[in-house]
């Protein structure tokens, strides 16, 4: 008779099946829990059709070799290798579409005569296994090899526990345990774990892994091709600033994959996301080379099973015969009458297809020798166990392919070499392309040789301290030492190399300074304050200090005048141009900065692997420091390092390690929390992997504008203007010099009005008899005809007025006859003579003066007096007096005439 269960457990689909047997009765136990991604199914049934019933009650027709909803995958012993049986196959599988489970497994024990059970929670089904396609089990044998299989109906509320997100999240956690217990101990004598998946996975490490390597390799391609094109030494190393670091590029990538370091216990989603950029760390399972070091670290098992048949004796301790049997033992005659009616709602399968253990597609194999049990994703073991690298070779592993990637390197830049001098040769290239580099390439390949392993410090610092940490055989120990010390000796010690020969020719001096604190806005809208120095500010900008604080500056001074700057320096550059040539002319150093900001990462992540508190805490401080500090600091020269370096990068680790606090041990946080908190890291670092990618194809685009910047054709043309602007760009950067004040803008035009000067212009009414005195004034040789007084020193009146009439068009240009003309201008003199004329003309009952005495008295510049040709009207408020009547024009005719004569 036998049980078989299904329960949940947390986010897991808890899944536990009990087979017990009394004698010739076979109980077996698995709890299962779950992830990962399937395969296909037998291709013997590719073809075959089945009628299924879901939960819901649809009937459909369904495929035989369809997906399960559930499956297991690998599988190994939870028994530490000391269980009396080896299994070469364990499935396990839930059809959601036919409500059914599947059961299978195949293996050998060398147990002479032994009957053997299986414990049971929640559901269970009793059966006799004799009667159920387990007859290697009737009773187990060492002469006969276990196999067997079955098809167990379900009904829903056997499976209402399950919730439906576990049958598409991704990566959802489980596992199936499978405990065997003998009847004549009562003892456990087998237990074996499979991860349980249900197809969907974040974990495609070839994929995603192949894509992340193809644009690693363009970011290297534009970098090498910046730093070989040219001619002057500090133009190559202005262009080489400004395309992607291949440093920051494989720092993205190891600070991914190392976040899954820390001795926490990861999400299933986390390490499966990690697992992606493995390669970035040399974490590439090859069979051939993990035999050779598992060889070499001490690491042995049989790959094509799991077990350790024979190794443990047998004791039964005493107590689990009620533990294991429960009422069973009490109600034995009720057992075994439901024998006969459980066996027959199961389904045998045909035996000589169940003796095989890749029955399925879908599968999972015995678990890799050194791998912890599937379903643990605890620490760097349980990241690793995602590709296949046991804990205790990730540092040879990491060593191996690190090596493997220097040869290559080596062999491509010499093989490029001749490939170019062979291109010369056939004259398809100018015999001086690339002259330099042709020249000096054994020079170009020790430095791509110390920039690789520069590169690659922060990894081998972890992997060595995470080896000391870990132990192991004597022989990986004494390699780590090696590697270790020729690591931190040789960054270090030329990290110091650097920094004392550029201060061998020259000198710092030091002056004193001040600095002051400027209130301003960041982001702007948060109150802040920049600090400025006083050597650098403005007289008018000091007023506006906050406050201030001494200290002294430090200034070097080369010992060459004309050689100020440590990019102009060509014998510093072609020694230590791959420490320095990426950072700003002020920040050069940074590269010793670097190597002690990475080493005490290091130590965190692979040295304290025994404190996780300790562990999680430091890097998270540490983390945080370093982001404020390398902030202050801006070290790059270009902006996209800039932007990934500092910025994308920064954020990320901080994020990242102030997240994993969440999963010490001691805030024991469930599973469904974890997960969440696990799913927001991936989206800041897949936004942080995004990123990169962008700035990788843009550092293309510009490396290329680089390298053909001598070029007078560009192509494609729409870009010729980007790539000027970006050529200005590069200029402006090297002086490394604030950049200038943008221009004071101009205040807003506001309408105003402001007399200065009058001019008064010609005007009709200028002929008007009251503004004829002031005419002559204006022109005193003009001469004037009157009417109705004497003149003094007159002509005829003939004369008279063809005068007047030349003098005024003469004086005024083409005025129309009758027109009165204003005065150019006025003065203070004009102004008391028409104030005088106005006086004496009030005596006359016309406004004009009485007597031609009295007007010359007034006027003496006049040569005959003034007198109205009409009487004027009084004033109606305009500047032009009325015009006389017809009648008053007859009135004083006989006058004019007479006074004429």
């Amino acid at each position: 008779m036998a049980r078989f269960p299904l329960s949940p457990a947390s986010w897991t689909t808890a899944f536990v099946s009990s087979l017990a047997l009394l004698n010739t009765i076979i109980p077996v136990r698995a709890q299962t829990t779950t992830t990962s991604s399937p395969g296909s199914s037998s291709t013997d049934s590719s073809l075959e059709t089945i009628s299924g019933t879901n939960a819901d009650g649809v009937t459909q027709t369904l495929l035989v070799d369809r997906y399960p909803a559930l499956y297991t995958g690998d599988f190994g012993d939870c028994m530490g290798g000391q269980s009396l049986i080896n299994l070469t196959s364990f499935d396990a599988a839930y059809y959601a579409d036919n409500m059914t489970v599947i059961f299978n497994l195949a293996g050998t024990t060398n147990l002479r005569n032994e009957t053997v059970m299986h414990g049971e929670q929640r559901y269970e089904q009793v059966f006799n296994p004799c009667s159920a396609n387990f007859y290697t089990l009737c009773p187990m044998n060492s002469s006969v090899p276990i196999f067997g299989g079955a098809v167990i109906p379900v009904s829903s509320s056997d499976v209402s526990d399950i919730p439906p997100i576990a049958l598409s999240i991704p990566d959802f956690e489980g596992s199936a345990y499978l405990r065997i217990f003998s009847n004549s101990s009562q003892t456990q004598i087998a237990c074996f774990s499979a991860v349980m998946r249900n197809g969907a996975s974040f974990s495609h490490p070839t994929a995603i892994g192949s894509v992340l390597g193809v644009f690693t390799v363009m970011a290297l391609l534009a970098s090498f091709a910046t730093a070989i094109y040219g001619i002057s030494v500090p133009h190559i190393r202005t262009h080489y600033a400004h395309s992607l670091s291949v440093l920051v590029v494989m720092e993205v990538f190891q600070s991914i994959f190392f976040s899954g370091a820390l001795s926490l216990n990861w999400p299933s989603v986390c390490a499966a996301f990690w697992s992606n950029f493995a390669w970035s760390a040399g974490m590439i399972y090859t069979p051939w080379i993990m035999n050779s070091l598992n060889s070499f670290t001490g690491v042995s098992g049989n790959s094509s099973q799991v077990g350790g048949a024979g190794s443990t004796v047998i004791n039964n301790n005493g107590g689990l015969q009620q533990q294991i049997y429960g009422r069973s033992l009490e109600d034995g005659s009720s057992l075994a009458m439901k024998n006969e009616l459980v066996a027959s709602g199961i389904y045998k399968r045909a035996v000589n297809n169940t003796a095989s253990s890749l029955e399925y597609a879908w599968a999972g194999v015995p678990v890799q020798p050194g791998l912890p049990l599937p379903g643990n994703w605890s620490g760097f073991a349980g990241e690793l166990s995602l590709v296949d690298v046991p804990a205790s070779d990730a540092f040879l592993t990491g060593l191996v392919w690190f090596l493997i990637l220097l040869a290559i390197l080596i062999g491509a830049t010499a093989a490029f070499k001749w490939i170019l001098e062979g291109l010369s040769s056939m004259k398809r290239i100018k015999h001086d392309r690339l002259g330099l580099f042709r020249s000096h390439w054994l020079g170009f390949l020790g430095l791509i040789i110390l920039r690789s392993c520069f590169i690659a410090f922060f990894m081998m610092m972890t992997l060595t301290l995470y080896q000391f940490s870990y132990g192991g055989k004597v022989g990986p120990l004494v390699v780590a030492v090696i590697v270790f010390v020729i690591f931190f000796l040789g960054a270090i010690g030329l990290a110091t190399y650097a920094c004392f020969y550029r201060v061998k020719f020259g000198k710092y001096e030091s002056s004193p300074d001040r600095l002051h604190f400027q209130r301003g806005k960041a982001l702007k809208f948060l109150p802040w304050y920049r600090t400025v120095r006083e050597s650098s500010m403005e007289e008018e900008d000091k007023a506006k200090s906050a406050g201030s604080i001494s200290f002294f500056q430090l200034r070097f001074v080369d010992n060459d005048a004309e050689i100020q700057s440590v990019h102009e320096n060509t014998h510093f550059t072609k020694r230590f141009g791959w420490l320095s040539a990426r950072y700003r002319r002020t920040r050069w150093w940074f590269f010793a900065f670097w190597v002690v900001y990475q080493f005490v990462r290091a130590c965190f992540i692979g040295g304290a692997r025994a404190s996780p508190t300790a562990q999680v805490f430091g890097l998270f401080v540490w983390e945080l420091i370093a982001f404020v500090a390398i902030i202050l600091i801006n070290p790059f020269e270009g902006a996209r390092n800039t932007a990934l370096a500092v910025y994308m990068l920064g954020i990320s680790k901080v994020a990242t390690s102030g997240l994993s606090i969440a999963f010490l041990p001691r805030f024991n946080l469930a599973r469904i929390p974890t997960t969440v908190i696990g799913v927001i890291i991936i989206v800041i670092q897949g936004f942080l992997v995004l990123g990169l990618l962008i700035l990788i194809v843009l550092g293309a685009i510009s490396s290329y504008m680089s390298i053909t910047r001598n070029r007078e054709e560009f192509r494609p043309h729409r870009l010729e203007n980007i790539r000027m602007k970006y050529f200005g760009h590069l200029e402006q950067k090297e002086k490394d010099v604030p950049p200038p004040p943008p221009p004071i803008p101009e205040e807003p035009k506001e309408p105003y009005f402001q007399v200065k000067t009058v001019r008064r212009a010609p005007k009709i009414e200028d002929e008007d008899v009251d503004y004829v005195p002031e005419m002559n004034d204006f022109n005193p040789n003009a001469s004037q005809y009157s009417l109705g007084a004497p003149v003094v020193n007159r002509t005829s009146r003939t004369n008279s007025f063809a005068n007047s009439m030349r003098s005024h068009a003469s004086g005024y240009g083409n005025v129309p006859y009758g027109a009165r003309v204003h005065r150019a201008s006025w003065s203070s003199r004009d102004f008391q003579n028409w104030q005088d004329d106005e006086s004496i003309r009030a005596d006359s009952p016309f406004g004009m003066p009485s007597s031609s005495a009295s007007a010359a008295d007034h006027h003496p510049h006049n040569s005959m007096s003034m007198a109205p040709l009409v009487r004027p009207s009084p004033s109606h408020g305009s500047m032009r007096p009325s015009t006389p009547t017809r009648e008053q024009q007859r009135q004083y005719s006989s006058q004019r005439i007479n006074r004429a004569n």
